[in-house]
């Protein structure tokens, strides 16, 4: 029964060509974006703007499901609606973040360990409650002098494959997102090959703790050089490395796969997403599609400012992302479209 519920609520999330919209920035995290742009760090601010996001106009033609934070899906609209039923109503089913974060991984200097096990079980029961039908956990792996360590990686995907398992129990489709960094000098080859040793890792520690595989969602990054290593990649080397690596690591009976934009701009992402579905689509067993945060958000939370004047056209510019983004998973995204 819960097999099939996994798999319902994964059909109905991608049904349409639409993806997943992350908006479960953690506190530090939305303090950050809110300071880039003179936002007041405060409560008050989180929620107008959590709002403004589950309001936008037609925001369901693109997104099927949209990933909470335990904040977001405890607030309530101004009208004292919770969030999580405003999406519902839209159509989108809501999602929520579970882990408690990246950590220093003791004795391992520069990685990291993702915590929040402790007491899992229960939240997610109380989350299901709330309306969540999905769930998120990231780790995060950073390449560079002697790392990742196989210690730490094995660590991540030990901690993904719990959650998993607890995830699929609960009735709750577990979002595996085993981040690959962008940060670095290392060269498009550093990042392929740790990215499938990470996958293939996880995929064997999936497979140990008896995860249903048709009843995931895999989140990962897209085969990219580091921000640092001064070389630049094509739009169709990054989607050919990507889908290369995809293809070696990844098995067929994964039914999804959604992107995160990792710190690429809105544009790159849609670029490299559009590249994968177009060049690749025939040849692929999964569902190619996003689960974007910052490349769905940005323009609008630049344009919006805090201001309620600014409400419309900030919506505006949600709802155009978030459609550009739909266009990239179908493989019909073309540069001209960016307003």
């Amino acid at each position: 029964m819960k097999k099939q519920q996994l798999k319902e609520t994964i059909e109905q999330i991608f049904a349409n060509g639409k993806g997943i919209l992350a908006m479960d920035e953690s506190t530090p995290t939305c303090d950050k974006r809110f300071a880039a742009v003179g936002i007041p760090l405060t409560v008050e601010m989180r929620q107008k703007y959590r709002e403004l996001i589950v309001t936008t106009p037609g925001l369901n033609e693109s997104i099927g499901g949209a990933i909470l934070s335990n904040e977001t899906i405890r607030e309530q609209t101004k009208e004292g609606v919770p969030m999580a039923n405003v999406l519902m109503k839209a159509g989108i089913i809501p999602g929520i973040k579970v882990d408690m974060g990246a950590k220093p991984l003791a004795g391992f200097p520069n990685e990291k360990i993702t915590e929040g096990l402790d007491g899992l079980r229960e939240r997610l029961s109380e989350y299901k409650t709330m309306g969540a039908r999905f769930a998120k956990w990231r780790a995060v792996i950073t390449i560079g002098d002697n790392i990742p360590t196989t210690a730490c990686i094995k660590a991540n995907a030990y901690a993904l494959a719990r959650y998993a398992a607890l995830c699929q129990e609960a009735g709750i489709v577990p979002i595996v997102e085993p981040e690959v960094l962008m940060t670095g000098n290392h060269s498009m080859q550093g990042c392929y090959d740790v990215t499938e040793q990470v996958l293939k890792t996880l995929f064997f520690h999936l497979y140990q703790y008896r995860i249903d595989l048709e009843g995931i969602i895999l989140k990962p990054n897209m085969v990219i050089g580091g921000t640092e290593s001064g070389v630049g990649n094509s739009i169709d080397e990054v989607a050919e490395a990507t889908v290369n690596c995809l293809l070696a690591s990844v098995p067929a009976a994964v039914p999804a796969i959604a992107f995160l934009s990792g710190g690429q701009s809105p544009q790159e992402a849609s670029e490299h997403l559009n590249a994968i579905n177009k060049n690749f689509k025939a040849h692929l067993p999964w569902i190619v599609a996003f689960s974007f945060a910052r490349a769905i958000q940005q323009p609008c939370l630049d344009a919006w400012k805090g201001k309620d004047s600014n409400l419309e056209v900030a919506q505006k510019l949600l709802y155009n992302r978030a459609k550009l983004s739909a266009a990239a998973r179908r493989g019909e995204y073309k540069p001209e479209m960016e307003g």
